[in-house]
């Protein structure tokens, strides 16, 4: 039996339902096939207060120091964190409050074979100084900007070098991201892909006229789904709705840019066809992404898009920006269209060239199929195999 320390500040808590919520995915299968134990501990900044006047930080206060989710310890620790100055320094700042938590439950009896983090910086590099200090291997996974951002910055870039060298195995949820890591003089043969599966069975096709009664839906309907956040591109689909009548935009999700995005669809003349859905939990989204004709995902940057196989899972196409490693998901006709390029008259095209041509719904279906969690989990036992010689998972 492989005994596992899974770490991540990316992890689902009481205040953040689906925050990290693909991290929890993807130990939740490793369990499921058998033969790994894993025990949480997933770091959040301190705060004080939980009045809602500090936004997101005040979610911070709301986490409990431990909880229970799908079978799972979770251990909430705190460390500081100081907004917008304190990136360079945060790596450090988790170890240094981590390590003593982490010997407390080494104390109390808690026995890891190996830290398996997730998120490069800084999660991955502060694991790889746990790792040093605990004498264990240390994975890390890459999942988007923390390697497709962070290391245009020196300090931040320096580390996650330094983190990728003392790492025994690293991970990348799609090649995009490999070749990052690569250019970081990161040896190839020491990279490993393993792509984030899909949900088969919370994912799946429902009776359409049903889900569009519920939401009130007719004529064309496109989703957004993300966090509203400049990176996320809503704005650009709102900007596209003038060359698309017609047609209505669901927005699911909550983030600090909500009001500008009111304001944008009051500005084009449109929010009598946007529809803002809020925070939407994660089991409800399959009846949404049912309901709708087409998923439009805008990013600027993503490493997996976890809502594209969602979507596709559903039976429904998407249209896309090409970046990293979407590209890697929208590789067919039945996945959907990829943009020409990111502004909002290419989004429109793509609209208008998926509705022309619109995949058959099972196809899609079919298409997410391939994508399933059984090869992610047998690679991550095959890097662990080759790390700590052959496990005996039973």
């Amino acid at each position: 039996m492989l005994k596992i320390l899974t770490f991540s500040t990316l992890f689902p808590n009481a205040a953040q339902p689906v925050h990290g919520v693909f991290v929890e995915n993807r130990l939740r299968h490793l369990l499921a096939d058998g033969g790994v134990q894993a025990h949480v501990v997933a770091p959040v900044p301190w705060f004080p207060l939980r009045s809602p006047i500090f936004g997101h930080y005040a979610d911070f206060a709301k986490v409990p120091k431990i909880e229970h989710r799908h079978g799972l310890t979770i251990h909430h620790p705190r460390f500081p964190l100081i907004p917008k100055i304190g990136t360079n320094l945060a790596p450090l700042c988790i170890y240094a409050f981590v390590k003593p938590f982490i010997a407390g439950l080494i104390r109390d009896g808690l026995e890891f074979d190996l830290i398996d983090s997730h998120y490069f910086y800084p999660d991955g590099v502060a694991a790889a100084m746990l790792g040093r200090a605990f004498g264990k291997p240390v994975t890390i996974t890459a999942r988007g900007t923390d390697l497709n951002l962070l290391p245009e910055y020196p300090i931040p870039r320096r580390q996650i070098k330094w983190a990728a060298d003392k790492a025994q195995g690293l991970i990348t949820v799609c090649q995009a991201l490999k070749d990052e890591l690569v250019d970081l003089e990161v040896p190839p043969d020491k990279v490993r892909v393993l792509r984030n599966g899909v949900d088969l069975e919370m994912f799946k096709p429902v009776e359409r006229a049903p889900a569009r009664d519920r939401l009130g839906l007719t004529g064309r309907t496109l989703l957004s789904v993300g966090l509203l956040i400049e990176r996320k591109g809503h704005n650009l689909i709102i900007e596209a709705l003038p060359k698309l009548p017609d047609t209505t935009l669901l927005i699911a999700g909550d983030g600090p840019e909500r009001a500008a995005l009111e304001r944008l669809a009051r500005d084009r003349g449109v929010a009598d066809r946007v529809r803002f859905l809020g925070r939407v939990g994660h089991n409800d989204l399959g009846q949404i992404y049912g309901a709708v004709d087409a998923l439009v995902l805008a990013s600027s940057r993503e490493g997996w898009a976890n809502v594209l196989l969602e979507a596709m899972a559903c039976g429904t196409p998407v249209v896309a920006s090409n970046v990293w490693g979407t590209p890697e998901i929208v590789a067919e006709p039945a996945a959907g269209v990829l943009m020409a390029e990111r502004t909002p008259a290419a989004l429109a095209d793509a609209v208008e060239q998926l509705f022309a041509a619109q995949p058959d719904r099972a196809a899609t279906r079919a298409y997410a199929e391939q994508f399933s969690w059984e090869a992610t989990t047998a690679g991550q036992k095959a890097l662990f195999d080759d790390i700590l010689g052959p496990v005996n998972y039973r």
